[in-house]
């Protein structure tokens, strides 16, 4: 998080591909920082990392998010939802008009 934190836009973007390779070892920082976070492009690039975790963990956090008001974070959830790919995943994306086929319910 260091690094996306400084101005060296290298730096920025040196820090966001090494947390993506380990997003999941660290989902649960990524969501406390995402909460505490008043950026708007470092909360955007938290979401992203939270999606690329394809975690169960991150699905709250992902719902809630489809609803922003915010459209690149709805835009962020929307992807990480379709990255898990799992039966709620799918039916949340489905109640917000975001995927085309009807959710199976297995």
């Amino acid at each position: 998080m260091r690094l996306m934190r400084r101005h060296a836009p290298q730096l920025r973007e040196d820090g966001f591909a090494l947390l993506r390779a380990h997003a999941g070892e660290h989902l649960d920082q990524l969501v406390a920082e995402f909460r505490q976070e008043h950026d708007q492009g470092l909360r955007c690039w938290l979401l992203e990392l939270i999606g690329a975790a394809r975690d169960e963990r991150a699905l709250p956090l992902l719902a809630e998010q489809l609803y922003s008001p915010d459209e690149s974070l709805r835009s962020w959830a929307a992807s990480g939802l379709r990255r898990l790919n799992n039966r709620q995943a799918r039916r949340l994306l489905y109640e917000a008009g975001l995927n085309d086929t009807k959710p199976q319910l297995d």
